[in-house]
């Protein structure tokens, strides 16, 4: 995770705030969950969304966020599970649909495999946020006009590329925030390589539903 000041920055940018209705889209280990259920109170919603491609993986995905939603506290958190492109329907329209590090994955053999594009989850996305939510895209970098080539090898896509797609499904980008940039980043590396992980440049959109 992040120093306080950049999971500060973050949150703000978000949108959400107390009472707001949250989907975290592919929690991990919950990180974020956790932040945005502190953040939404008791009076809002966190949905906790594994997609059904990443079900299966060994570390137990849904398992881990059941038993975050049992933490104390965690009333607010509800874990969902299914088919990327089918994300079921919040009780309440969402107000924030966050994505952390994995937009580039809808270019992967992985999320493709049942037939899931990112033009069909851009316009699920759309169809699940409230007039006037956001979508949050916080993602790696890689170098301008690579588009998605290094999505499945490096886990980089170009900022570029990703505003195209989401602008296609009817958003309007809202705010771009520059907090996560690292210009020392050669965008060459995969992710994970030892000479980049954890600091790699890392761009955060904000998008609007008219």
């Amino acid at each position: 995770m992040y120093d306080q000041s950049k999971l500060a920055e973050l949150i703000r940018f978000s949108g959400a705030d107390a009472g707001a209705t949250v989907i975290d889209v592919y929690p991990g280990a919950g990180d974020w969950t956790r932040l945005f259920s502190d953040v939404v109170g008791p009076e809002g919603r966190v949905y906790s969304f594994v997609p059904g491609e990443v079900a299966h993986f060994k570390n137990d995905p849904v398992g881990l966020m059941r038993t975050l939603a049992k933490e104390p506290g965690r009333e607010n958190v509800e874990v969902i599970s299914a088919d990327l492109v089918a994300l079921p329907p919040a009780a309440r329209p969402a107000d924030v649909l966050w994505m952390h590090l994995f937009y580039h994955d809808l270019h992967t053999a992985l999320m493709q495999a049942k037939g899931a594009t990112a033009a069909d989850f851009n316009r699920t996305v759309y169809e699940r946020l409230k007039p006037g939510g956001y979508y949050v895209i916080v993602d790696h970098a890689t170098a301008a006009g690579e588009g998605t080539t290094n999505a499945q090898s490096l886990h980089r896509i170009d900022p570029a590329t990703v505003r195209k797609e989401v602008e296609a499904a009817g958003f309007l980008l809202d705010a771009e925030s520059t907090v996560l940039a690292n210009k020392r980043d050669p965008h060459s590396n995969k992710v994970f390589d030892p000479s980049i992980k954890g600091e790699t440049d890392r761009f955060a959109y904000r998008f609007l539903k008219p």
